[in-house]
């Protein structure tokens, strides 16, 4: 697995908030090899994730981490990211700017004040023109043109045009608070009134994972590649390509947290607006992980779908049981072939992707037994060292970034001994593996003493990172 750049940092601005309107951007990502997410074309690059973040991110690399059981994700470990060649989103104005004769009673945290509301008016209003524009100069031309089907539109446009109205709704509201001085009194109510539509985003979101793999399938045709580049290389496009402006509602909803905050941090005391920011952020915060948990649910079903099985014994109730993915991506096993791995919420499924059976979901051949997360024993194997009972083929005088994951069957051993591209990755199945493995022994544990089962039933097997077990590789 080979890292990939990150989304645009949109928490990075708020050291300076009033010059962030670039980081509503989605920046230029690295496709990923293979085929959150892709066509899956850009399915192989690993990369952690925070929790709403990972809505772009998962379906935009060949692996998503979670790193933190369900329902609700951890804070990940970030890579950041080289400065974008992209050319600034838009030329940037503080509010400050807008005002001619600054009044000399604001306070420096007032002004800040301002210039915060200033920055999400700003953005609401850049948000709707750029969703405005998609329509205009590309869903539009390709059925006009027929390039593309209105069902297949359809399906990776989703339901942005209901997005539209909703943040010029926001616009309008915002703009009427500015009072003859171009300052704002109490921001609050309005947010606190608004903010329940975001409820939208959950259907828009959801619709993401199948969207882009439709999109890089399409990609594949001469005229949609066509006419994709010339739109990116006008200059309305600010070189930006149709994801990049397809995935602006994500990063709209992950920036309004950090510009409620910030807002609420250079409120004064005594403001009304100190009663209502807080409610207004509590309703955002759930409907971010309403968001979230769907996403993952439907990622889940997107590649869960795409599973096709050499033997009806491959089909483990904990596959089509589980509600999530920690991570997916490609690694090679003893053998040196290239395997994409899935780490379900409650199995491990090594898989050899396969061409599509029909448009717009790739297929993944099962390879080998899935393992039970609740089951498996997993080994950190040292660089340089022999991987036990088998050893990795090909030009390999040194094997690195290895591990070895098992499970005991009921007649013998399972064992799959893997190579990550890197030691960041293999940090990053090692994690996930084991963060799975815990929460599937204690759920199964809760389940088991819930039902009055046998106590032995309960025992959880200890989690070995130097098992003396011999196995053999398969």
């Amino acid at each position: 697995m080979t890292a990939t750049t990150e989304d645009k940092e949109e928490e990075d601005g708020l050291g300076s908030l009033e010059h962030s309107k670039d980081a509503e951007e989605p920046s230029n990502k690295r496709v990923k090899p293979v085929g959150k997410g892709s066509g899956l074309a850009g399915l192989m690059a690993p990369v952690k994730t925070p929790s709403l973040k990972r809505l772009g991110q998962s379906i935009q690399r060949s692996i998503s981490f979670r790193t933190e059981a369900r329902p609700l994700p951890m804070a990940p470990v970030r890579v950041r990211q080289k400065a974008s060649s992209f050319p600034r989103r838009r030329n940037s104005q503080l509010w400050s700017d807008t005002v001619e004769n600054l009044c000399q009673d604001l306070s420096a945290r007032e002004i800040k004040r301002q210039e915060v509301i200033y920055e999400l008016t700003q953005g609401e209003k850049q948000l709707i023109e750029d969703l405005s524009l998609v329509k205009k100069v590309y869903y539009e031309p390709m059925l006009k043109l027929d390039i593309m089907t209105e069902s297949e539109l359809g399906q990776i446009f989703g339901t942005l045009d209901n997005l539209i109205p909703l943040h010029e709704d926001l616009l309008t509201k915002l703009e009427n608070l500015r009072g003859s001085e171009k300052t704002v009194g109490e921001v609050g109510p309005t947010l606190l009134d608004w903010f329940p539509c975001l409820e939208a985003y959950v259907t828009y979101c959801c619709n993401q994972v199948g969207a882009k793999a439709l999109l890089d399938q399409k990609k594949q045709d001469r005229r949609v590649q066509h006419f994709l580049q010339l739109c990116q290389e006008s200059s309305f496009s600010r070189k930006l390509d149709l994801w990049n402006f397809l995935d602006l509602p994500r990063s709209r909803l992950v920036k309004y947290p950090l510009l409620l905050k910030e807002i609420q941090k250079n409120t004064p005391a005594e403001h009304p607006d100190l009663d209502t920011i807080p409610e207004a952020m509590d309703i955002l915060q759930r409907i971010v992980s309403e968001v979230d948990r769907k996403t993952g649910e439907a990622e889940c079903e997107f590649y869960r779908q795409g599973l096709t099985y050499m033997e009806e014994g491959q089909r483990l109730p904990e596959i089509q049981h589980s509600r999530f993915l920690y991570c997916h991506g490609e690694l090679k096993n003893s053998k040196g072939q290239k395997l994409y791995v899935f780490l379900f919420e409650l199995a491990l499924v090594l898989t050899r992707p396969v061409c599509p059976e029909r448009e717009g979901l790739v297929q993944f051949q099962v390879y080998r037994q899935p393992l039970p997360a609740a089951h498996l024993l997993l080994e950190d194997l040292p660089d340089g060292e022999g991987t036990g009972g088998s050893s990795f083929r090909g030009a390999f005088n040194s094997v690195k970034n290895c591990f070895r994951v098992s499970s005991r069957g009921r007649s013998k051993v399972l064992s799959h001994s893997l190579q990550a591209n890197d030691s960041f990755n293999k940090q990053q199945w090692i994690s996930c593996l084991r963060q799975a493995i815990v929460q599937s022994r204690d759920s199964q544990s809760e389940t088991l003493r819930q039902s009055s089962a046998d106590p032995g039933l309960c025992h959880i097997a200890e989690l070995s990172l130097n098992s003396d077990v011999e196995m053999t590789d398969t």
